[in-house]
């Protein structure tokens, strides 16, 4: 069992604050809003890991830094990805989102800004709430050139129904915050100053229940989620590494 002071300042792209019970996780990068790229994708996995296994934690938010949630792409100069590197990516796309799953707690995601780069990461949660100039896109993927196989194929038509979703997914559509209320995307959109406010009154609202019921109540409610998951996601990133090792963006 993980203990919080063990990895509270363990990760180079989470901060971590912990109150009562509530965990608050916030994304950066060098104290900024985070750039998402090798270094996070290698290490949110391990965070979630070690989120999930302490006992401690029996609430968690999730939230960015300054004005994005997440929504910069460092892609570096990447060219066509061989085979053996994208074996790691393929792992580390699995870990991800599993992990994530496997937190055995509710979860409350503060989006406090443009999420263009792994949305998934706050659509996923429990609660959703958005800042007013909050968006929701799928930027890294099909209309870059790349396959949307590394969880996202299943997460925004299960959020937005089939039809929509492939949509979203096919022609880069951009969801303000007020659109992602009006498609249940998200559960409130607030002015950006009351936006962790709001999710900590939520969390201690929810905290208040007794700690089996918060445990067993985020299982059965991530069930359906991790059987998708467990049935379709690696076959997506696989697919999306058949793809990569032919075409990548920065390719000459």
């Amino acid at each position: 069992m993980a203990k919080f002071e063990d990895y509270a300042n363990k990760y180079q792209y989470v901060a971590m604050e912990r109150q009562d019970g509530i965990l608050q996780i916030t994304f950066h990068t060098d104290g900024g809003p985070m750039i998402w790229g090798g270094g996070p994708h290698q290490e949110m996995g391990n965070v979630f890991a070690d989120i999930g296994s302490d006992h401690e934690n029996r609430i968690i938010i999730v939230t960015g830094t300054g004005e994005s949630f997440i929504d910069v792409l460092d892609t570096g100069k990447l060219d066509k990805i061989p085979s053996r590197i994208f074996s790691r990516i393929y792992s580390e796309g699995k870990t991800l989102l599993m992990n994530l799953l496997n937190i055995e707690v509710p979860m409350i995601a503060a989006i406090n800004g443009p999420a263009t780069v792994h949305a998934e990461l706050g659509v996923l949660c429990d609660i959703v709430l958005a800042a007013e100039h909050a968006t929701f896109a799928d930027a890294p993927h099909f209309t870059d050139g790349i396959v949307p196989g590394d969880g996202v194929h299943l997460v925004w038509p299960l959020l937005l129904g089939p039809n929509r979703g492939r949509y979203f997914l096919l022609t880069g559509q951009h969801l303000s915050a007020q659109e992602a209320l009006d498609l249940g995307v998200v559960n409130e959109v607030l002015p950006k100053d009351e936006l962790l406010e709001r999710a900590w009154e939520l969390a201690r609202l929810l905290v208040a229940r007794p700690p089996l019921t918060l445990k067993y109540t985020r299982v059965l409610l991530t069930q359906q989620l991790k059987r998708m998951m467990l049935d379709d996601l690696g076959y997506g990133l696989a697919l999306e590494g058949l793809a990569a090792s032919d075409y990548w963006p920065g390719e000459s």
